[in-house]
């Protein structure tokens, strides 16, 4: 009975967070925090000379929270800066509604040579 009163809990705390599913054809040197990250939302446009590394979707696991817009961000710099990318691009975007309390999003990470602060880029907001 006990065991399975934990495996039950650890299924529900285990679902609370987001899915999130990444693909990179290519990786970089990883990121230092200190290295910046630009988010280039829907209408922001990627430079030319950027080159694509992967793509992230992120997802309702059916028990999410944590999963605004912003945390999502926050977990695509993550994955951005393990796989040596300076880049988060937006490039779907679907806000919460009657099927999902979370923003349903896909990003594609690229390395721009360039410096990413001269980008105009998605702020994030920080409650």
């Amino acid at each position: 009975m006990r065991i399975a009163v934990l495996l039950f809990l650890s299924i529900i705390i285990g679902s609370c967070g987001a899915s999130v599913k990444s693909s990179f054809q290519n990786t970089g040197k990883p990121l230092t925090v200190d290295d910046r990250v630009a988010f280039l939302d829907i209408n922001h446009i990627v430079p030319d000379n950027a080159k694509k590394l992967g793509t992230a979707k992120f997802g309702d696991s059916g028990f999410s929270t944590d999963c605004d817009f912003n945390s999502n961000l926050v977990k695509a710099r993550k994955i951005a800066r393990q796989n040596g990318a300076n880049i988060v691009k937006v490039t779907e975007k679907k806000t919460p509604d009657l099927w999902s309390t979370c923003y349903r999003i896909k990003v594609d990470f690229y390395l721009y040579e360039g410096n990413v602060a001269s980008l105009r880029q998605y702020r994030l907001q920080i409650d």
